[in-house]
């Protein structure tokens, strides 16, 4: 039987998110009872919340929405390397001895336990190098358990950028805490959401 990983954050109360940006909350409109047949609720979140997928409109003023990637980037096999003790940034050297031939989705594990609890706001960035030295290698996304690929600070999102440049997907606020280094079928679609920069998506992986 294949084994599957759940790889994404649950979305609740409570959830870290980006400072500033928009808190999680979840109310209950309709609540089952006398003449009301069904529990209805409203949401309200931050499309950066939890695991999530960023559209190209996230960083590039003419980039598409989130309605308008290809979803097909999201799902087949993917690779999911340990950056180890990665400090600030994730650099080529760590990765790409590790990185196989004509894998096409790289996942990159900074945190032995990601930090679902509380923000860190010293998250392990990505070397723009590595994103272009990937990108040349025929990766078409690129996914880590860090909330974002740029330092927190960052006012060029320079790794954002390079993704740019290459056309590379993205996903973010993974949690690869107790998955194997390996191979696996990813499985994480973003929502159609008409216009959105991001989406937050169910990531799974899935063993071969």
């Amino acid at each position: 039987m294949r084994e599957i990983y759940d790889i994404s954050q649950t979305l609740r109360i409570g959830l870290p998110v980006w400072p500033g940006d928009t808190a999680f909350d979840l109310r209950r409109v309709w609540t089952m009872g006398p003449g009301v047949p069904v529990n209805v609720s409203a949401l309200t979140f931050s499309t950066h919340s939890g695991s999530h997928a960023d559209a190209p409109l996230h960083y590039d003023a003419a980039g598409c929405a989130i309605d308008g990637v290809d979803p097909t980037v999201y799902l087949g096999p993917a690779q999911l390397v340990d950056a180890g003790d990665a400090g600030d940034l994730v650099t080529a050297a760590m990765i790409l001895p590790h990185l196989q031939l004509g894998v096409e989705r790289l996942l990159i594990r900074t945190y032995p336990v990601a930090p679902q609890a509380q923000w860190d706001s010293g998250f392990a960035a990505v070397d723009p190098a590595l994103i272009d030295a990937i990108a040349a290698r025929g990766v078409r996304l690129i996914g880590v358990d860090t909330p974002s690929l740029d330092p927190q600070d960052s006012k060029t999102m320079a790794a954002h950028l390079a993704v740019a440049r290459h056309g590379l997907a993205i996903l973010e606020g993974l949690v690869l805490d107790k998955v194997p280094v390996g191979i696996y079928e990813l499985i994480a679609l973003p929502l159609k959401i008409a216009g959105a920069d991001s989406s937050p998506v169910r990531a799974l992986l899935r063993s071969l």
